[in-house]
C-alpha cells in the first residue's frame, strides 16, 4: 500500500513538473499613499489562507517596505539578498499569520533593472521554485506611478485599486489607471473602496470612477466591494495583527472574509499567464525595458 501511495506521490510530482500550478498573482495599488493597500494586502492574504489556500505576500514597495512592520516581524534578509545571490528565496521567506508567506521588499530600486541575464534566470527560478506550493501571490505595491509600481501591476493577472473619498485619492488612482491603459493597453481594473462610512459611500465612490473613466478611457472597471471605517482595523495595526485575527467579528474583518471569497471565484486566465514563472519573465521584461517608456 505504501509502495502505491509513494508511486502515486511521484506521479504528481512528475504532473506539477510538466504542468505547473496556477497561481492567482494580485497586485493591490492605488496611487496615493495612505489609502490602506499594505493593510487590504495583508488582510486579505490571511482571509485567503484562512480558506486553505496557500498565499505568498510580496512587499513591493522597494523604498518603504512596512510589511514586516505591520505584522511584527523580523527579516533578516530580503529580496535584494536574493538577487545578489546570497541566499535563496526560501531563506528570505517569513512565515506570517495563518501560514502565509511574506517576501520583504529590496532595499535598492535600481537592482532589478540591472541584472545580468543569470540573474534573471536565477530570479524566475527562485520564484519557480515555490511555485507548485502556492495558490496566491499578493503583490503590495509602493504608492505612485514610478515605473517599479507599473511594472508590478502590468505583470499580474489581477490590478485592484485602492481608493478613499478623497479628492488626491480619486485624482491620484485616475492617473495610474490611465497610465497603465493608455501606456500599457490594460483595460481591466478592480476598485475597492476603503474607509467608506457606509455602503452607499463605497458605491457612490465606485461610480465617481466609472463617470470619469467612462469618458475618457476605454477601460471596464469592476466593483470589488468596499471596506468599512472601522476603528478596530486601527487598534489592530498599533498590536501589529490583520484585523481578521485581533478582531474577527468586526465589520472590518467580516468585510476582508467576503472580499477574499469573492477573489477566491476569479477566474485564473488560461495559459502562461496562470503560472508564476511567466509573472517573473514578465516583471523582468517590463522592468528592465520599460524605464522611462511612455512618460
Amino acid at each position: 500500500m505504501l509502495m502505491v501511495e509513494s508511486a502515486m506521490d511521484q506521479a504528481a510530482g512528475l504532473r506539477r513538473m510538466v504542468k505547473p500550478t496556477p497561481v492567482r498573482v494580485i497586485a493591490v495599488t492605488g496611487g496615493k499613499g495612505g489609502v490602506g493597500k499594505t493593510n487590504v494586502s495583508i488582510n486579505l492574504a490571511v482571509a485567503m489562507a484562512d480558506l486553505g489556500r496557500r498565499v505568498m505576500v510580496l512587499d513591493a514597495d522597494l523604498g518603504l517596505a512596512n510589511i514586516d512592520v505591520v505584522l511584527g516581524l523580523h527579516p533578516e534578509n530580503d529580496l535584494s539578498h536574493v538577487l545578489s545571490g546570497e541566499c535563496t528565496l526560501d531563506e528570505v521567506l517569513i512565515e506570517g499569520p495563518s501560514g502565509i508567506r511574506v517576501v520583504p521588499a529590496a532595499s535598492g530600486v535600481q537592482q532589478m533593472a540591472e541584472l545580468s541575464e543569470a540573474e534573471h534566470a536565477g530570479l524566475i527560478r527562485a520564484f519557480s521554485d515555490v511555485s507548485a506550493d502556492l495558490d496566491v501571490l499578493i503583490i503590495d505595491t509602493a504608492a505612485g506611478i514610478s515605473d517599479v509600481v507599473v511594472s508590478f501591476s502590468r505583470a499580474a493577472q489581477e490590478v485592484v485599486v485602492v481608493v478613499c473619498d478623497e479628492p488626491a485619492s480619486i485624482t491620484d488612482a485616475y492617473a495610474l489607471i490611465k497610465l497603465l491603459n493608455r501606456e500599457y493597453g490594460i483595460d481591466r481594473f478592480r476598485i475597492l473602496s476603503n474607509m467608506a462610512r457606509s455602503a452607499r459611500e463605497g458605491q457612490d465612490l465606485y461610480n465617481k470612477m466609472c463617470r470619469v473613466t467612462d469618458r475618457y478611457l476605454d477601460v471596464m472597471l469592476s466593483y470589488m466591494g468596499s471596506i468599512p471605517y472601522d476603528d478596530n482595523l486601527r487598534k489592530a495595526v498599533r498590536a501589529q495583527k490583520p484585523v481578521v485575527q485581533a478582531f474577527p467579528r468586526s465589520r472590518a474583518a467580516q468585510t476582508f472574509k467576503n472580499l477574499a471569497k469573492k477573489a477566491d471565484n476569479w477566474p485564473i486566465p488560461n495559459g502562461v499567464g496562470g503560472h508564476l514563472q511567466f509573472f517573473v519573465e514578465r516583471l523582468i521584461q517590463f522592468t528592465t525595458h520599460g524605464r522611462g517608456s511612455g512618460r
